[in-house]
């Protein structure tokens, strides 16, 4: 199998319009590291791209990206913990001053979770144990909605409150308690719309998302 033309085309115009007028911005990157100041914890939904989104060049946001950009909360009985080993790097060694988890519209892993059919319609063992952290926000949001058929607003609402377990989920890790507590990390929801392009900003005191 060959490698996929349309990114090999791709590449040669990343290469000749963008890599070659900031050459020396690779460059420094290259010699000095990295020193981001924000961490995004986003979707791997192809269409909320956080660099796109923010208009960031290469150096400048520490991203995360899984199904429907959820951070577990700590726990050291696993093997394996991608998300948690990247927010451990971001805090203690790159010392991000600001950790935005960012949901999006139409998230194909909140609808999952809401019907209740990841695994029916993935024939896996994974997704339907990854979304399981939404399970109580779940159960509290249809508690609060009781007999809506109204799917796009049950959506929308299970896509906030993903965010909002997440940033939850970040208070447990130690690391993160101890430097917010300091006031040198803090933490943000947000929020995408993909066909309005619209972001909007979580208010935790008033518990509402905004459009900015």
């Amino acid at each position: 199998m060959s490698f996929p033309q349309p990114l090999i085309d791709r590449y040669q115009r990343f290469k000749f319009r963008h890599f070659a007028p900031n050459s020396e911005h690779y460059q420094e990157l290259a010699e000095k590291g990295q020193k981001p100041e924000v961490m995004i914890v986003s979707c791997c939904d192809s269409r909320c791209d956080p660099e796109t989104i923010f208009s960031a060049m290469p150096g400048e946001l520490f991203v995360v990206r899984n199904v429907a950009n959820l951070v577990p909360p700590f726990e050291t009985g696993g093997n394996y913990h991608g998300v948690s080993a990247a927010l451990e790097f971001a805090v203690l060694n790159l010392r991000v001053k600001h950790i935005v988890i960012m949901g999006h519209s139409s998230c194909g892993g909140i609808t999952a979770s809401l019907q209740g059919r990841a695994a029916e319609e993935t024939e896996s063992r994974f997704i339907t144990q990854w979304m399981s952290m939404l399970d109580e926000a779940k159960s509290r949001l249809k508690m609060a909605h009781p007999g809506v058929a109204d799917r796009a607003l049950l959506q929308r609402e299970l896509e906030y409150s993903g965010v909002v377990t997440s940033i939850a989920n970040l208070r447990t890790f130690p690391c993160v308690q101890q430097l917010e507590e300091k006031g040198r990390l803090e933490l943000h929801g947000a929020h995408f719309d993909i066909g309005a392009g619209m972001l909007s900003v979580l208010d935790e005191d008033a518990k509402k998302f905004k459009a900015v």
